[in-house]
């Protein structure tokens, strides 16, 4: 496509209006050929504008940055914007064209994986080609790539669109994180519905205050969803009311999920050790639905997503039928193995306080015995939390182990002990698969055990350089050891 079609993006000066052929977008100069429109996007470590120079020399038609912010005056058209990132995502949107005609995102600390694997199988089941995208990757027809990032960034994200829809996929659910809300990873996406799950301390690296992170969140709402769009909103957090509050004054449709639900009221709920038993009113109609996971936070995300799917168009009791054939996301309480015995071991992703509060409250009705959690903090995070967690873990488990997470460029040992100081009686295991191997070893009948923190993760960061490390490959092969 030419420069002038990216008309309403950029500015028609500084030659957005001529001729110049653009073959690709892009933020990274080492990625920059002939032909593209190469933006200088402001970073927390390095400003895109030092390389600028580099992207011109590999090829770039023209360069995009913040006024005043190249330090040299290119021979090729450089167009300034007062926000680089936005001018990214929409460019990169404008270029790759085409989506899933049906996109739905979902942000909150907890659960948004979940929601988009689960939004992802009730359209299955209603027939649609469907994707989700998110923490744990791509999973579509034919495609099941594993994932690092929450959000991907706006021009790896829309290259992603293009390919689904090319593939056939004409729906697609994905996590909205507030890194990438914030960082306008989004915008451009055409967006039918939204969603919040529930706000809990998270990323405090990165936002100054909850209040700042919550903020990022509703952009999600404010700015993102088309006015009149359908914003589900689990009912039952502290967090529900702001953002309904801010949903509605934005002029959408809000539909609210759970005990105090007006769209999807949970009206009661039977726990059972691997599923539950629901009942719920929809347009003064009663379902009931045998959702095959554990954990009153699982029945919330279904809602969520059982929610996103009528408000996009499957019939209410389709959507919520499908509930009763939802497979758990990969690493989300996730039933990895069983003793000899028959206790069970869970992987979950849970590496923040609300999410590890409400996996140890989701195994303790169906736990005889002892519950047994093993877990860590990761470094370069939020180091607040670290009490936090410990505290959490201490109370809820009747075993808690603290050992090595992701501890990056920190200490080890640092970190545990800030974990330990809140945790009275919590034994510290560095080694995160001799943890794992203890934790397994002292299970008796009626116990359950959970690893939590690194869920699907297949790597352990150890300084600079990621090692191959799988809680389910550890769990299996601790539980291996102790039948042989």
């Amino acid at each position: 496509m030419e420069l002038h079609q990216f008309a309403g993006i950029l500015p028609a000066d500084g030659g957005a209006a001529g001729g110049i052929e653009i073959t690709g977008v892009s933020s990274d100069s080492r990625e920059v050929g002939k032909g593209t429109l190469f933006v200088a996007v402001p970073g927390t470590r390095a400003d895109g504008a030092a390389f600028a120079e580099d992207a011109e020399r590999r090829g770039a038609a023209a360069i995009v940055a913040a006024k005043g912010a190249l330090a040299y005056k290119p021979s090729v058209p450089l167009i300034e914007v007062d926000d680089p990132r936005l001018a990214l995502a929409l460019a990169a949107a404008r270029f790759f064209g085409r989506q899933p005609e049906t996109m739905v995102a979902v942000t909150g600390t907890s659960g948004k994986t979940s929601v988009a694997s689960f939004v992802r199988q009730i359209w299955e089941q209603a027939g649609h080609a469907a994707a989700s995208i998110g923490t744990t990757g791509v999973i579509a027809p034919g495609r099941n790539d594993y994932g690092a990032l929450t959000t991907p960034d706006p021009v790896g994200l829309h290259r992603l669109l293009k390919e689904l829809a090319d593939a056939g996929v004409t729906h697609a659910a994905m996590e909205a994180s507030s890194h990438g809300l914030d960082q306008h990873r989004l915008d451009g996406v055409r967006l039918a519905a939204g969603a919040f799950t529930n706000l809990g301390r998270d990323h405090m690296d990165y936002h100054p205050t909850v209040e700042h992170y919550h903020k990022a969140k509703l952009r999600l709402f404010e700015a993102l969803l088309p006015k009149g769009a359908p914003a589900v909103i689990f009912a039952d957090d502290p967090w529900s009311a702001p953002t309904i509050a801010s949903a509605r004054a934005a002029g959408l449709d809000v539909l609210t999920v759970g005990r105090h639900g007006d769209f999807l009221q949970l009206k009661r709920v039977e726990h059972e050790r691997f599923r539950q038993r629901a009942e719920v009113e929809a347009g003064g109609v009663i379902h009931e639905v045998d959702l095959p996971l554990a954990g009153d936070f699982q029945i919330a995300n279904a809602l969520v997503a059982a929610g996103l799917a009528i408000a996009t168009g499957t019939e209410t009791g389709k959507a919520l039928a499908a509930l009763e054939k939802l497979k758990g996301a990969s690493g989300r309480l996730e039933l990895v193995g069983t003793s000899e015995e028959g206790a069970p071991v869970y992987v979950d992703y849970a590496h923040k306080p609300d999410a590890l509060e409400n996996v140890l409250a989701a195994v303790r009705p169906f736990t005889t015995g002892r519950v047994v959690v093993v877990f860590g903090c990761g470094g370069d995070r939020d180091r607040g939390k670290r009490p936090i967690m410990g505290e959490i873990a201490t109370r809820l488990a009747d075993v808690t182990i603290v050992t090595d997470d992701n501890p990056r460029s920190e200490v080890p040992a640092e970190i545990r002990a800030a974990i330990l100081a809140a945790a009275p009686g919590a034994v510290e295991i560095a080694d995160r698969r001799e943890a794992i191997r203890k934790a397994v070893v002292m299970l008796h009948a009626g116990d359950t055990l959970v690893v939590a923190g690194k869920g699907h993760e297949k790597g352990q960061t150890i300084g600079a350089e990621t090692f191959p490390f799988s809680d389910h490959e550890e769990v299996r092969a601790a539980l291996r050891e102790r039948a042989s």
